[in-house]
């Protein structure tokens, strides 16, 4: 990937303070309930938390047993209950049942809520109802970011995305306002603040009004982030649908990565034993394959391994001398680096079984073809056999999204007659799934006599006519299931057809999906930036329904020394989740055009943690 053309990046600011003023907050909190006493956790904040403070940090701040919340009776002999919770209703209900159970058996303690990262107002109303309010204290574990890699911050709040998007429920906005103002605080004043979409703007005035609080203390700091950009996964739903095939979205996608941890089975690990593994840029093998085209993967393995066994092989002829400092040297290094290497061709040949598996070849050449717009009646005829061999509920619900987006909704027969399928197949209570993917725009039908053309001449019209005000949002939600391909050939997402792509040598962000499509959410941070602002971009955010803002920090007063390195460094917070894909796309793009990337995310998402966030049963 030579380019002369590249400038070198700017250094990323250092986030483990991001850790450490977490973890002291969280033993401060601790430390108010003075004494022994056992700690409950919600199960979701178990992996944020061995980040932040492992058991033996716990311990020596006197808790005693720690426990994992599991809505059921509790058999804990303390005098002290803590409780560190997300701020959910079933949770709250269940620590009101712990405390009455406890009043009924005569059983006196102290009891302390932590929720993290904040009180609602309606948990505690819950406490009142239960009559247990004065028996607690309660706290807020303002724990908002967890730096997952040098370039990675996730939220870990992965029901952000159903709560705002398909509940219209808001109450989030605060906290990511609240993470944004974190970032601000430490790392001083953004210079330039550019967003997309609804929540993206709520969320930058909730930030706003937080600078505001505390503008002086903002100013004493030296600039580190130039800009920023607020985008609502409601803006692109068709790239987090699409196979990953980079390297870390595909491990994500088959293994799951939570919380920047792996789980790796025997079949990777060639023993009867799973190993956890951590991915980050400290694993130097995992760092080198991580944003490559899976293709590329195994040739640079296997080169790694002659590598290695290279650097072995120096051991023959050495003299006493020689082999003291090899040994204390290096070969703790070469014997970590070929663990990780045996792991990581481990998990490259059982994703590649996986895979030919359920040809994917054939499910990626549909795809692309639905992508490009080609082939259409081909591509229903290959989703109707998924869905009858019952290959996947939510493979089968993906492709059948990803055909709706890309084609501004089904053909009413199309629609009637895939939905029936997927309901005979897969079950009748999945009615109300379609209901939650018809209301986000996911999977619906055409309106009968409405053509591409006519929607957007009828959207164009409304949003250039001063008089008519701000679209409502049901018309919203309608405009925005129509564009996918005059946006595709507004920003030339899909290349044109029989172009030959080296994934080898990557000419553009679009070697993420193989060549056949480039993201639209890092599309259009690349055409903002480039732009400085949304000038020239009126066409695309007309079809994205606007809310797009640019916004220049005229407060601040303080220049730092290295400005235009600061202005290359670009923090895009997704409101919704990103995918690993999209994190690649934007690094190549770094590479290319000389910025650094900071990506922060609500969390980690892909395909099917979108899909299932939707699902009925979820409800």
């Amino acid at each position: 990937m030579a380019n002369s053309g590249r400038r070198d990046a700017p250094e990323l600011p250092d986030f483990s303070v991001l850790k450490r003023v977490a973890r002291d907050q969280l033993i401060y909190l601790l430390e108010q309930l003075p004494g022994r006493k056992d700690l409950f956790i919600d199960g979701d904040l178990m992996s944020p938390l061995d980040r932040i403070a492992n058991v033996t940090t716990l311990k020596q701040h006197e808790v005693d047993k720690l426990y994992k919340v599991e809505f059921k009776s509790i058999f804990s002999t303390s005098d002290q209950l803590c409780f560190l919770v997300r701020p959910r209703i079933q949770t709250v209900k269940w620590i009101s049942d712990v405390i009455n159970a406890d009043k009924i058996a005569g059983r006196v303690r102290r009891y302390k809520i932590i929720f993290c990262p904040q009180k609602f107002y309606a948990c505690e109303t819950v406490l009142e109802e239960q009559g247990v309010y004065g028996d607690v204290t309660i706290d807020e574990w303002a724990f908002y970011l967890l730096p997952l890699d040098n370039d990675i911050i996730s939220l870990e709040l992965p029901e952000f995305f159903r709560d705002n998007f398909l509940e219209g429920d808001q109450r989030w906005v605060t906290t990511a306002g609240s993470a944004l103002h974190l970032l601000h605080s430490l790392y001083g004043p953004f210079t330039k603040v550019y967003g997309i979409g609804r929540c993206a703007k709520m969320v930058y005035e909730s930030w706003r009004e937080q600078v505001e609080d505390g503008e002086q203390k903002a100013q004493q700091h030296q600039t580190e982030i130039g800009n920023v950009f607020l985008i609502d996964r409601d803006v692109d739903f068709v790239t987090p649908l699409c196979s990953q095939v980079v390297y870390e979205g595909l491990v994500d996608d088959i293994f799951r990565i939570k919380c920047g941890n792996v789980e790796f089975g025997p079949d990777v690990t060639s023993s009867d034993k799973s190993i956890k593994v951590m991915l980050n840029s400290q694993d130097k093998v995992f760092d080198e394959i991580r944003n490559e085209h899976f293709s590329n993967v195994f040739g640079f393995l296997s080169q790694k391994a002659r590598n290695l066994q290279t650097a072995y092989d120096k051991r023959r002829g050495m003299d006493i001398r020689q082999m003291k400092a090899f040994v204390s040297e290096e070969l703790k290094g070469l014997k970590q680096e070929h663990r990780l290497l045996s792991l990581h061709i481990g998990a490259s040949e059982s994703m590649m079984k996986k895979k030919t598996k359920q040809d994917f070849q054939e499910l990626l050449k549909t795809e692309h073809s639905l992508l490009e717009g080609f082939e259409i009646r081909e591509c229903i005829t290959f989703i109707e056999e998924h869905i009858s061999r019952q290959v996947s509920m939510v493979e089968s619900l993906r492709l059948l999204c990803l055909l709706s987006l890309t084609e501004n909704g089904l053909l009413p027969k199309d629609y009637r007659s895939l939905k029936a399928q997927y309901l005979q197949s897969y079950g009748i209570e999945h009615l109300l799934t379609f209901s939650n993917l018809r209301q986000l725009g996911f999977l619906v039908e055409q309106q009968p006599g409405e053509t591409l053309t006519v929607m957007e001449s009828k959207v164009g019209k409304l949003v250039n006519d001063k008089t008519a005000g701000k679209l409502t949002d049901a018309f919203s939600s309608l405009a925005k299931k129509n564009n996918f391909r005059a946006l595709s050939k507004r920003l030339t997402l899909v290349p044109k057809s029989g172009e030959e792509y080296d994934l080898r040598v990557p000419r553009d962000m679009a070697y993420v999906f193989s060549g056949a499509y480039t993201p639209l959410s890092c599309k259009l941070i690349e055409q903002v930036l480039e732009r400085d602002g949304w000038t020239g971009l009126d066409d695309v955010t007309r079809m994205l329904n606007g809310h797009e803002f640019a916004v220049t920090g005229e407060r601040v007063t303080y220049q730092p020394r290295s400005r235009a390195d600061n202005q290359r460094i670009v923090l895009v917070m997704f409101l919704g989740g990103c995918t690993f894909s999209e994190i690649s796309a934007l690094r190549f793009l770094g590479r290319e055009k000389g910025y650094k990337f900071i990506v922060v995310t609500t969390a980690i998402t892909n395909s099917a943690r979108l899909l299932e966030a939707l699902l009925d049963s979820h409800v």
